[in-house]
């Protein structure tokens, strides 16, 4: 990269901040004159904990179709005071900001009477750098550094050098790799004393040097790097993980409604849909009948690009054809899948080769790029046929009017044919010039244009490639929904922006390899992607390329996989078949068949668990699968231990489950920490054998036979809602062609302390649930269930909301689910002992609990109890 700095220099107030004298003044407003050009530099305190940074110039225009739309500020909460002729203050409750300008600006935020937790490097803060910018700050040693979307392992960030840019990164190297899939330039700093995150709304390259770029004269420092254009960035602080997160959902948007269904088994294999004889459909059905022959639930179907490989040479992959040799009958297939409960993703890529039929006319239209040297199409070398090949062709425009057409009604037709959801897939945009020229005419774009968005300009380099992987999503969104309105959007996404989530509820780690390292790793690129928002995400189980994973290592890959928001088993294995590769199924050692059932169907069971924690993600941004420090802070370990902040060995999934793993082969337990959060902490529970109650506050190590299980300890206190270990219809589901049966049954595993330590303190836990299809605005009903332990009983007590949603299963109340060879009765909130119902296979006791006069409480209101 080309390094051509100029940090300007003597900055003077700008005539509106100059002439304001109001307290309530929320904007700095500097400008710099040392060029030929002015420079404008601007800093604004929005609201609490959230703050605007600009750094600008006629050259250097701002992102003109920024990633997260600005707020307004918040005058109420905001004070300023002019400390002197060069320096602002704001104070927002505890936080303080400033800014000083005696040369450069200078930005620093943290909480009043301590060190700021964020401050821009003297001298050298804010630099011109050849069509781009560069932001320097100060780095800290010893923090924690996560995020930028989705970086290799480990977890934490720093020390290390990132190109902010989206790639096919087939087959990478989990644990060096860069970049990869996703362009979300979000850096959080983590400490115990408070979190602070930097955000730029750009959808172009860049790169971040987290403390990894070196030079004795400055010091230690992180540096942003932006191809193009000026800077927009936004800093938040707070307390926690949680607060930052949380301010960040409020800038670019919460976390998308995903269906209740997606939570189930996802199959795949590119293989099914690439064959000719037997056809895929055949082949297809006959996966359908091996789920049905060995009773596995399955939820949904990746339909792979092989449904639109052209049927003569060149056998390309053409998006929104089908391949009438192997699928003679597209609608018939999609009925016979859903009559098997089944839904399918249809793979789409946003381009199209110059074999495709509709290229000749897309080019005439102007829906492709335009290259500047020729005046004409751009043209592109685009994966085409198997593994490693190509041929010309171009990316579609989502900024013109006829690219965006052409794709929103390939959508509309492929869901009109039966195919339930999109997979946009192959959609990070590897142009091979920044140069090339973008039609900016679509009404979409323009929605989200500011006012004089790129002073004229259209190159992609400015506006960002990654921008048409947020149209792409939306687009594919709203021609669903165009179709189904009364159904939630289902699109997946292998690459996205901070703004692609907005229409994207679901994304993956996209084409990992084989291996128990890769296993390891891929459980830090979930607990960052959380932290940036990319909340139902997961992996591709057992690994999408590489060798074939061996019987134990499937095993142990499923035992974790279930333990994700996301659970997907799809692959290439091109090995020595680079066109159809081959699969990972299930079945596919018949001597370890019975324990990847057993953990399909413990998915299963926890569905309301998992979907809860979704629901939850919709509201506060918390992600369902979190780094083991969220919400402890307060203990030591969590930010001593290098093992941990790696991220690759355990992680909490929801509040109440800590999932470890075993990640070498012919290992039969593992080391795991229980973090301690107060002295009154109760500690956990094993939920495998011997089924032990463990401190917390240290290292345990957990006996994890790989024919049995991998670590999977709760917290004394939680609540696990779960349902039947098979797959059922959701509440709002219109039409039921596989005869599911309804979602009328729900357990609820507790977690009380042993007999003998049971001092009676009171637990009380929420879960939520919805009709599971509905688009939003979601109608979340909320259940509570609160339990007290003594050394003969467990008391408990059941609240819900009313007239809000209510779920099949509430008429047959509740089956209170005790912890293995807990003997204790269960007595309801009116004293009454409630009868053992029966030990289920693993010995727990389970004891049904009626719900009194529910239907009088829902006419008028209020909670109940059991």
């Amino acid at each position: 990269m080309h390094q051509q700095e100029f940090v300007p220099v003597k900055y003077e107030l700008a005539t509106s901040s100059a002439s304001s004298t109001s307290r309530s003044s929320t904007t700095v407003h500097l400008s710099s004159k040392v060029l030929q050009e002015p420079v404008d530099f601007t800093f604004e305190a929005i609201k609490p904990g959230l703050f605007r940074t600009t750094f600008s110039s006629k050259t250097h225009p701002l992102p003109p179709y920024p990633s997260a739309k600005r707020p307004k500020a918040d005058c109420f909460t905001i004070t300023t005071s002019r400390t002197t002729e060069t320096s602002l203050t704001f104070q927002c409750g505890d936080i303080e900001a400033s800014v000083q300008w005696e040369a450069e600006p200078i930005v620093s935020v943290g909480f009043t009477g301590h060190e700021p937790l964020y401050a821009d490097l003297p001298y050298r803060s804010y630099a011109l750098d050849g069509p781009g910018v560069a932001h320097y700050t100060k780095y800290h040693r010893g923090s924690l550094h996560v995020g930028l979307g989705e970086k290799a392992a480990p977890m934490d960030l720093s020390n290390r050098h990132f190109t902010l840019s989206a790639t096919d990164c087939f087959g990478y190297d989990v644990l060096r790799t860069d970049p990869m899939y996703k362009h979300i330039p979000l850096l959080i700093r983590v400490t115990p004393d408070g979190v602070v995150a930097t955000f730029s709304t750009s959808h172009g390259r860049g790169y971040y040097s987290v403390g990894g770029e070196m030079d004795g004269m400055w010091g230690p420092f992180k540096v942003y790097r932006q191809d193009y254009g000026g800077l927009e960035e936004y800093i938040m602080i707070g307390r926690t993980l949680q607060d930052v997160v949380g301010l960040y959902a409020d800038l670019v948007g919460y976390p998308m409604l995903v269906p209740r269904w997606a939570f189930g088994y996802l199959a795949g294999g590119m293989k099914y849909s690439m064959l000719d004889e037997p056809r895929a459909a055949d082949a297809l059905m006959e996966f359908a009948g091996k789920l049905e022959k060995h009773d596995i639930p399955c939820s949904g179907f990746q339909m792979s690009s092989g449904y639109t490989v052209a049927e003569q040479e060149p056998k390309t992959r053409n998006v929104f054809t089908w391949n009438r040799h192997r699928f003679p009958d597209p609608k018939g297939l999609c009925d016979a899948f859903h009559k098997r409960g089944i839904r399918l993703l249809a793979n789409v890529k946003p381009y199209v080769l110059a074999s495709h039929p509709a290229y000749e006319g897309l080019v005439k239209a102007g829906a492709l790029f335009v290259d500047p040297t020729t005046k004409e199409t751009g043209v592109a070398r685009l994966w085409s046929a198997g593994g490693g090949t190509s041929g010309e062709g171009g990316h579609i425009d989502f900024t013109s009017k006829k690219g965006y057409d052409f794709w929103y009604n390939g959508v509309k037709d492929l869901r009109q044919t039966g195919m339930d959801c999109m997979w946009n897939d192959n959609n990070e945009y590897l142009l091979p010039s920044d140069d090339w020229q973008l039609a900016l005419e679509n009404p979409a774009v323009k929605e989200g244009c500011v006012p004089g968005a790129g002073n004229g300009r259209k190159d992609v380099g400015l506006w960002g490639r990654s921008l048409h992987t947020e149209l792409h999503g939306k687009a594919s969104h709203d021609a669903l929904l165009d179709v189904c309105a009364a159904e939630r959007p289902f699109v997946l996404t292998r690459s996205a922006t901070a703004g692609t989530m907005r229409f994207a509820c679901s994304t993956w780690s996209g084409d990992n390899v084989t291996s128990w390292s890769g296993m390891r790793g891929a459980n830090a690129l979930s607990l960052g992607a959380g932290m940036c928002l990319l909340q139902c995400y997961g992996h591709d189980i057992g690994g999408f390329e590489g060798p074939q994973p061996s019987p134990e290592l499937l095993v142990r890959w499923v035992q974790l996989g279930i333990h994700s928001p996301r659970f997907a088993i799809n692959c290439y294995k091109t090995g020595n078949d680079s066109l159809a590769g081959d699969v990972i199924e299930p079945w596919m050692y018949p001597e370890t068949l019975p324990q990847v059932r057993k953990a399909i169907l413990r998915r299963y069971e926890m569905i309301p668990y998992l979907y809860s924690l979704m629901l939850q993600s919709t509201r506060t941004a918390v992600p369902p699968q979190r780094w083991t420090g969220w919400g402890y802070e307060s203990d030591p370990e969590t930010w001593r231990s290098a093992l941990l902040k790696d991220g690759e060995t355990q992680y909490w999934l929801g509040d109440t489950l800590l999932v470890g793993g075993v990640y070498e082969p012919g290992v039969s337990e593992a080391q795991v920490y229980l973090p301690k959060n107060r002295n009154s902490d109760p500690g956990f529970l094993n939920t495998n054998a011997p089924y032990q109650y463990l401190p917390p506050g240290a290292w345990h190590t957990i006996a994890s036979p790989w024919k049995d299980s991998i670590p999977v300890v709760a917290r004394i206190g939680g609540v696990v809602p779960v349902g039947m270990n098979k797959q059922v219809v959701a509440p709002g589901d219109k039409v039921n062609e596989a005869n599911l049966p309804a979602d009328h049954w729900r357990g609820v595993e507790i977690f009380p302390s042993p007999e003998e330590m049971s001092d009676g303190t009171w637990y009380t836990n929420t879960w939520l649930e919805d009709d599971g299809v509905s688009p939003p605005p979601a109608r979340i009903a909320t259940f509570t269930l609160g339990y007290a332990a003594s050394q003969t009983e467990v008391e408990v007590k059941f609240g819900r909301d009313v007239d809000v949603f209510v779920p099949p299963w509430l008429d047959a109340g509740l089956t209170v689910i005790l912890p293995v060879g807990d003997a204790r009765q269960i007595v309801s909130a009116d004293g009454k002992v409630v009868e053992a119902r029966r030990q289920d296979e693993q010995g727990r006791k389970r004891f049904q609990v009626l719900l009194k006069a529910q239907r009088q409480e829902q006419a008028v209101g209020g909670t109940q109890d059991i």
